[in-house]
């Protein structure tokens, strides 16, 4: 095991034929949420502010529900390297269910109550008033979207990239199509503004699982579902799936609850720096959409390399990708820097909302390179089977580093906007000191299959025979 090498070849060859196809569907997906804030820009600073503060509750619900979907990517991935199909069904049926139940607390709260849920974020009136019909509309899509999430997680985890590619094209093309139709009013259809982007995502949202499920029913070969095994949870399974999800999804509500901090700072800062910060979300977002789908695909490389017993191969993959993926957003950002102004201007900003955009964009260049970096370490560690380290470490950091420093910068000491800003990521560089020691220790290595657990006595004597190598 000792011996085991991935060549940098054989690991572009992988990311060449998994990695990237997930992360342009990632990338798809994402911007698909994102048109609505870009094709508002006409409307002016106040419409990108009201949809830029609604995308703030969706990420809130986001954080809520992606712990259970990514505890079933844990799953899915590891039971797919030891062609366990039960498994996968019952994995499928288990984050499911409770992905559904996160979505229609916040759906019906969306759709029954928006300004309770604007109200937190800012305190600006002008801004809710054309927030409420976005919000309310797009509470409608929340179901649509968690069972769309764990459809692709489930295709991604088991290599069939394709559908969910496909899925998201269609979906961005309905998105850009009614968004142009009723925020502007064309062919006769009354202008809607913010309210008809609403439309264009929930009807988008509905084109996107309609694609998703019509896919799945047709390549049953590949992996059967079977109803009857989605809800069984026997034998110890749903116990195994909550300890794992317990600390993922803690990790994912604390963290949403601490970005809902800092955005309720930045809410209470001028219109014109709440409007560059929607246009910078949008910007962040397709960084880390294709980003994100590159985290995705190491997850899938990793847990089936570790599901099927392969676990010094997984440790390989996870150090390749630990430089990888921050060398492609270093060079993202940097494009996005230089080609500031031209993206700026997309989004019908003002003078002072362009120039708060710009170094904004020059901030992240350091900041989101090194967010990137622990991101796909923490990502690889649940794809190997731990669940607790990077939990930990990021919900600490965040709570005694970046939020107090945030809030006391925005609302105590009320430092001007860009200061605030700088310090949003102030955790990061702490957190990239014990993630770099934790990845190279392999003890994120914990297997959920029988083929995973024989394999790692074997595993942990390698390392434990290089570590009193390094003590002579």
């Amino acid at each position: 095991m000792e011996t085991v090498k991935i060549s940098w070849r054989s690991f572009f060859r992988t990311v060449f034929t998994i990695a990237l196809p997930i992360a342009f569907q990632n990338f798809l997906s994402t911007t698909a949420s994102m048109v609505d804030t870009i094709m508002i820009g006409s409307q002016g600073e106040l419409s990108v502010a009201a949809v830029g503060i609604c995308s703030q509750i969706t990420s809130l619900f986001f954080s809520c529900y992606f712990g259970f979907a990514t505890v079933g990517m844990l799953f899915f991935s590891q039971y797919w390297g030891a062609r366990n199909e039960k498994g996968i069904s019952r994995a499928f049926g288990l984050a499911l269910l409770c992905m559904l139940a996160v979505s229609l607390l916040f759906g019906l709260t969306a759709v029954t109550n928006p300004e309770f849920m604007l109200r937190i974020y800012t305190d600006k009136e002008s801004i809710i008033v054309l927030g409420i019909p976005y919000i309310r509309i797009v509470g409608f899509a929340y179901p649509l979207q968690v069972v769309a999430v764990i459809i692709s997680f489930l295709m991604r985890s088991t290599e069939r990239v394709k559908p969910p590619l496909i899925s998201s094209v269609l979906a961005l093309v309905t998105n850009f199509i009614l968004n142009w139709i009723l925020i502007y009013g064309r062919f006769g259809m009354p202008k809607m503004g913010a309210a008809g982007a609403a439309v264009g995502t929930l009807v988008s949202g509905m084109v996107n699982i309609a694609v998703l499920l019509l896919f799945l029913v047709r390549d049953q070969k590949t992996l059967p579902l079977r109803f009857q095994e989605m809800f069984d949870w026997r034998g110890g399974f749903l116990k195994e799936y909550m300890r794992k999800c317990l600390p993922i999804l803690c990790n994912e509500i604390f963290y949403g609850v601490g970005q809902m901090l800092i955005n309720i700072v930045i809410g209470h800062q001028s219109e014109s720096a709440i409007a560059a910060m929607a246009a910078f979300r949008v910007l962040e977002g397709f960084v880390f959409a294709f980003f994100g789908g590159l985290a995705d695909a190491s997850f899938v490389v990793v847990g089936k390399e570790v599901g099927s017993g392969r676990l010094m191969s997984g440790y390989q993959y996870v150090k390749k990708f630990a430089v990888l993926c921050p060398a492609i957003t270093f060079c993202i950002c940097l494009t996005g820097f230089a080609l500031n102004r031209p993206m700026l201007s997309l989004f019908g900003l003002g003078t002072e909302a362009m120039f708060y955009g710009k170094y904004m964009i020059l901030i992240y260049l350091a900041a989101g390179t090194i967010r990137t970096c622990n991101y796909i370490m923490n990502s690889c560690y649940r794809a190997g089977g731990e669940a607790v380290f990077g939990t930990l470490l990021e919900i600490i950091c965040l709570f005694t580093v970046s939020v107090p420093a945030t809030w006391a910068a925005g609302m105590i000491w009320h430092l001007p906007f860009l200061a605030v800003f700088s310090f949003l990521y102030t955790d990061e560089l702490i957190r990239l000191f014990f993630e770099v020691w934790y990845t190279r220790s392999g003890r994120w290595i914990k297997p959920v299959t029988e083929q995973g657990r024989e394999a790692l006595p074997e595993f942990r004597a390698v390392f434990a025979g290089r570590r009193r190598r390094s003590e002579k």
